[in-house]
């Protein structure tokens, strides 16, 4: 009975802050399907123009794409372990806005959205693919293609663009509804419960910092199979102020 209503009132801590966070940090003119739409179709635009340049790609440098990829997730895992989860000094936006939001948004028991004006808690602000393509993929392409070539610059680009793309749009799978036809996907269900773990307010500042694929967190040993199952190591030791 008394964990009935534990639960019970966490549920409630939930909505209330839903509601909140629906009044204070969503605008009446905000669309979440052109949120999406933006964040997709950007993304795309960018891909499909660097692909389009490539000229007889050799072998080697269609290396670059895996390359990319493998340190792209390796980077994603030190992201959201570090400045997601724990104060760096000048990012502290970024700590509120997924601590501090997301994951009072998205509870155990109340992870789905109920409309797309939700979009706005699951998606990155629409700003931070500007400042992720300027900032960073297209000056390492540019310097990547001085000192390679420019195929290689291209694939680096295209594959940095292709990850965030797809961090974007898994992270927005594992939000949908318990019937949606995403998860009829084989695999979906199971990449979606390491994802659905690290929600768990206990185990979120330890475990599953890969929105993706848990590759990082199997070579970082802070892999955890589910709230019900021990991990296989003891949690690691994080220094900083935990998100809750």
């Amino acid at each position: 009975m008394l964990h009935y209503f534990s639960e019970s009132a966490a549920m409630d801590k939930t909505e209330r802050f839903r509601e909140s966070y629906r009044q204070t940090q969503i605008g009446p003119g905000y669309q979440g399907w052109a949120h999406f739409a933006f964040t997709t179709g950007v993304c795309s635009l960018i891909i499909a123009g660097c692909l389009w340049r490539l000229q007889d790609v050799s072998v080697w440098e269609w290396l670059t794409v895996p390359i990319t990829l493998v340190f792209a997730n390796l980077v994603e895992h030190f992201g959201h372990r570090k400045a997601m989860h724990h104060r760096v000094r000048g990012l502290g936006l970024l700590f509120e806005r997924h601590a501090g939001q997301h994951h009072r948004f998205f509870q155990p028991g109340r992870m789905a959205y109920d409309s797309s004006r939700d979009f706005k808690a699951v998606l990155f602000p629409p700003v931070l693919i500007v400042f992720f393509f300027g900032a960073f993929a297209l000056p390492v392409g540019l310097l990547i293609a001085a000192f390679g070539s420019a195929n290689v610059g291209y694939l680096f680009v295209a594959s940095a663009i292709g990850y965030f793309l797809n961090y974007e749009l898994l992270h927005f799978a594992w939000h949908m509804r318990e019937d949606s036809w995403v998860f009829r996907v084989p695999g979906m269900r199971a990449l979606r419960r390491v994802h659905h773990t690290h929600h768990h307010p206990e185990l979120m500042s330890h475990y599953n910092f890969n929105v993706t694929y848990p590759l990082a967190d199997w070579l970082h040993g802070t892999y955890h199979p589910g709230p019900d199952r021990r991990p296989a190591d003891p949690a690691p030791k994080v220094h900083g102020e935990p998100g809750r």
